[in-house]
């Protein structure tokens, strides 16, 4: 059974049918199915118009779950939005970036899903539609562990919330084995907003692909409150307020490089923040 609704409410109707699968951009959906045919119904959203655009309301910014990475860089957004708009230039291929979606990139909940940490440092929520109707979760909430989610069988994800919590210049770092096309070591995205008078009155710093799932460091944030917005900032990230990350050994890097490297791409972040 291959089902494409071309509404809102006709797709979480079908949400209803037994072991459906989603089918957004698919391009997790179809490497993860390899050669084998389609084994339960699929669940097609890419005709549902409701979950695409990115819509500018009074307290937050709402970014439809089928919005394209290639949607999200063709639209004006402040400057707190510049990591994510770097995140989505690194979301593989331009081919990819034309076909895979920001709710995607989430629901996959990869520890190396390019868009979680900006999103993170954005104080994201995703919003999930059922019959039963709508609830919202924090971003953090939202993803629980490696390919885990909170998103129930009966349930899609039909926004990102972006609420204005932050405003200010935001940078994204990604390491990887080569420049291009490459699953991340380590990816760091940092904003700071200034008071006014060249002081930091708001931080939010978040590391993916150090742990099962990406992480904030509210201590850093804390400890960033009222530092100078000028070079040198980029020396309070210390060690010590890397304490929330697990990295692992695997293939690409030992945890110890890794932790290393965060730091080091921590206070590189921080650094471009205020560059400019």
């Amino acid at each position: 059974m291959f089902l494409r609704p071309r509404s809102l409410r006709e797709a979480v109707e079908a949400l209803a049918t037994p072991g459906i699968q989603i089918l957004a951009g698919g391009t997790d959906f179809y490497p993860a199915l390899g050669d084998r045919p389609l084994s339960a119904p699929v669940l097609d959203l890419t005709a549902v118009r409701e979950l695409s655009g990115i819509r500018e309301e009074q307290d937050a910014f709402r970014i439809a779950a089928g919005t394209t990475w290639t949607q999200l860089l063709a639209t004006p957004l402040p400057r707190c939005f510049d990591a994510l708009k770097a995140a989505a230039r690194e979301v593989g291929s331009i081919q990819i970036q034309n076909r895979g979606t920001i709710a995607g990139n989430l629901c996959n909940a990869s520890p190396a899903a390019d868009g979680v940490p900006p999103l993170l440092a954005l104080d994201a929520e995703v919003e999930l539609m059922s019959r039963a109707g709508t609830r919202r979760l924090k971003l953090g909430d939202f993803i629980t562990a490696n390919r885990k989610t909170e998103r129930w069988p009966d349930e899609l994800v039909s926004a990102v919330l972006v609420p204005r919590t932050i405003e200010g210049p935001s940078v994204f770092l990604k390491l990887g084995a080569r420049r291009y096309l490459v699953i991340s070591i380590v990816m760091v995205a940092a904003i700071l907003e200034g008071d006014g008078k060249g002081r930091v009155s708001k931080a939010r710093v978040a590391v993916g692909s150090c742990s099962a799932v990406a992480r904030r460091l509210p201590v850093l944030e804390k400890a960033l409150l009222h530092a100078d917005m000028k070079s040198g900032i980029g020396d309070r990230a210390e060690d010590k307020y890397l304490e929330p990350l697990a990295p692992i050994d695997d293939i690409r890097a030992t945890a110890a490089y890794r932790r290393d490297a965060a730091r080091t791409l921590v206070a590189r972040a921080l650094e471009q923040c205020v560059a400019g």
